[in-house]
């Protein structure tokens, strides 16, 4: 691990169990005591939209509506048994090595650290002794998931629900057992996939956190991130390594994409068939996660975590498709084969219009939980609450996506573009390029670029205007009715 962890103070003096933190800071009783009573009103089913802070607020409603948290419990569940999880023992040897060197800093606070994988599993605790058996009794030690689907509003499992350090302290968290803890977590990211592969977080009871640990805990974890960074670029170099060998043997379109579906790059036929021919960052390959593009091919996301899965221990093995490349057309067959590094798949090659290997089998299930009649947003400290008839078009800013409504800009509170659209589907959105959904019914005018270009005008009086690619524009037009 390379770096420097800074110096922690969790805590200059003891606080009075009285005193909680609502907001990332210690605050009066009178507001806790909000918090609490806000809390038993949402548990009975009562709407609420203040004294509540939105990422909490937030957590609440996922608890409650998606995940059917038991509030009533007292014990975190243990992990399954049959997690499997790509290779990331580089991370998690530096996140230990942070965790225990964290647990000493805290020990003499009354303190516990606990780190875990990307799914809410904890793999190490340290910290005091008599805090540990403390934690021991919910079951907050190694083994144990505290994810927000297992265990509710926590450090830990809201931390992968949101960007950066998150708090929960005392009747914030949904189970009422947990309410005389205060927490503060933060999850890592993988870059290339944007999921989660790892939290560290800090529990104290019957005591507030100091307001420093939210920006130590994000200092701290910069190193692990650098080292995530590295290791996409290196995974890069390697599939157009592999890209550029094959590609004197390949005539069709063919391009390289990283473990996220992403591309990174693509020949000359792959960059027409795909209508992007001016995409010079794909060309020179996009080493930087940051200049990948994310083909705009429905179902092509489960494909490539599909074909990682099957391709996993066997560099010889390769699949395909049959996805709608150009919609209002037949779908195309995409063949995969994947690049390894050190045992490890690393990345895909995928041929365009060729189909060789094992079958890719869709899944038809429904989902598994009913669509909302509301749109959950975050604006400065409060959670918005939005019809889907209210969104003209939601535009993705990377995992961040704005919801443009009449009453303003507002972020959702659910991370990712192809969530929200999966969310919002049935009421009539429909993407129309990488980075928007548009609600069809909110479209007011049409109008044509010099070049031939389609741009939608959703509010005729600011000229509010959404781009449409040009693979969207044929199906957009049927829609539409033009």
């Amino acid at each position: 691990m390379t770096g420097t962890v800074p110096p922690l103070a969790i805590a200059p003096s003891r606080p009075s169990a009285a005193s909680a933190m609502a907001n990332g800071s210690v605050v009066a009783a009178s507001s806790a005591r909000e918090v609490a009573r806000a809390w038993e009103c949402f548990a009975a089913g009562e709407d609420i939209e203040a004294g509540v802070r939105p990422e909490i607020l937030a957590s609440w409603y996922r608890c409650r509506d998606q995940y059917e948290v038991d509030r009533k419990l007292d014990v975190a569940p243990a992990a399954r048994a049959d997690v499997q999880r790509v290779d990331t023992g580089v991370i998690f040897t530096a996140l230990g090595g942070l965790g225990a060197l964290t647990g000493r800093q805290v020990e003499r606070d009354d303190a516990v650290v606990t780190v875990t994988d990307g799914d809410g599993r904890v793999l190490g605790a340290w910290g005091d002794p008599t805090a540990q058996r403390r934690a021991e009794l919910h079951n907050l030690a190694p083994w144990s998931s505290w994810s927000e689907q297992c265990t509710g509003t926590n450090g830990m499992g809201t931390s992968f629900e949101v960007s950066g350090p998150v708090t929960v302290t005392g009747p914030e968290h949904w189970c009422e057992a947990f309410h005389q803890w205060s927490c503060a977590g933060i999850s890592i990211r993988d870059v290339v996939t944007g999921s989660p592969v790892a939290s560290i977080n800090i529990s104290r009871w019957n005591a507030s956190l100091s307001t420093s640990v939210p920006s130590w805990l994000t200092k701290s974890v910069a190193c692990i991130e650098q080292e995530i960074y590295r290791r996409a670029v290196h995974e890069a170099d390697k599939v157009v390594s592999e890209f550029r060998k094959k590609c004197s043997r390949i005539s069709g379109p063919f391009m390289a994409m990283d473990r996220g579906g992403k591309v990174i790059a693509a020949n000359e036929a792959a960059l027409r068939h795909l209508g992007l021919p001016d995409e010079p960052p794909i060309v020179a390959a996009a080493i930087e996660p940051a200049e990948r593009w994310a083909p705009d091919i429905t179902g092509l996301p489960d494909v490539v975590r599909w074909a990682m899965d099957q391709a996993q221990g066997s560099e010889e093995w390769t699949g395909y498709a049959c996805l709608p490349v150009s919609p209002g057309e037949d779908a195309t067959p995409l063949t995969m084969r994947p690049v390894v590094d050190s045992n490890h798949v690393v990345g895909m090659l995928c041929i365009l219009g060729v189909q060789e290997g094992e079958p890719y089998v869709g899944t038809s299930q429904a989902p598994a939980s009913p669509l909302p009649q509301r749109v959950i947003g975050m604006r400065n400290d409060r959670l918005v609450l939005l019809a889907p008839s209210e969104i003209r078009y939601a535009e993705a800013d990377r995992n961040i996506v704005w919801l443009v409504t009449e009453r303003g800009r507002i972020q959702a509170a659910t991370r990712g573009l192809d969530n929200v659209e999966r969310m919002l589907t049935s009421y009539g959105f429909r993407r129309v390029h990488r980075r928007f959904l548009v609600n069809l019914r909110r479209v007011a005018e049409l109008e044509r670029g010099i070049k031939g270009e389609l741009f939608l005008i959703m509010d005729p009086r600011s000229h509010e205007v959404v781009p449409v690619s040009r693979r969207h524009a044929p199906e957009l037009r049927r829609m539409l009715g033009v």
